[in-house]
């Protein structure tokens, strides 16, 4: 059973690292307000993932996931909410035009928290993955909720682990990002990422 947790604790730590709109959203809020807020992030796309794990034990994400109409209506959501942060970046890059290197940058608008954990939550492909993917990697020496489970708190700390350490390296580079000119370069680049990905998730099937 060790050796299959490993297989699994390395798949899973492979998809965690590959970049998606999670790493988008944190990138874009760490460097706007830092690494405390970047952690909030962090923290509130963890909670997704939990709360999609309990769904996926009880067995509502599978209903989600074989659901045409209720996956795109979670899709369309997502969607839209990625294009939305996109457009509230390119929007602040615009206003930053104005500002100059002693000027302070506006505020993110919105909890950090809460915008990690709704952008993760509306993201359906979480529960084709989970309901799909997890049941191939669970132990089969445990009951298939419980290996379901453990699969899922390890796939959640994986994810906190590693958007959290990439944040505090954004941290370290924080002054650098802080300068007007590279803030309004990165908050284009990331408003165009963003909603790139809303697009892209908008337009994917289950």
């Amino acid at each position: 059973m060790f050796l299959q947790l490993l297989t699994a604790a390395g798949v899973l730590a492979v998809l965690t690292m590959v970049p998606g709109p999670d790493m988008a959203v944190v990138t874009k809020r760490a460097i706007s307000a830092g690494w405390r807020d970047g952690l909030r992030t962090v923290g509130g796309i963890t909670g997704g993932l939990l709360l999609w794990g309990v769904l996926t034990v009880v067995g509502l994400a599978a209903v989600l996931a074989a659901s045409a109409a209720a996956y795109t209506v979670v899709k369309l959501a997502g969607a839209a909410y990625l294009v939305f942060l996109g457009v509230q970046a390119l929007i602040q890059s615009r206003r930053g035009r104005a500002q100059t290197a002693d000027t302070l940058p506006a505020a993110p608008v919105g909890s950090p928290w809460r915008t990690g954990l709704v952008s993760n939550v509306f993201n359906p492909k979480i529960a084709v993955f989970y309901t799909g993917l997890l049941p191939t990697l669970a132990p089969s020496g445990l009951p298939p909720h419980a290996g379901m489970a453990l699969l899922v708190l390890i796939h959640a700390l994986l994810t906190a682990v590693w958007l959290g350490s990439y944040v505090m390296l954004l941290a370290k580079a924080r002054a650098f990002f802080q300068q007007p000119s590279v803030r309004r370069s990165m908050d284009r680049i990331m408003g165009i990422v963003l909603i790139g990905f809303g697009l892209k998730v908008a337009t994917t099937q289950p």
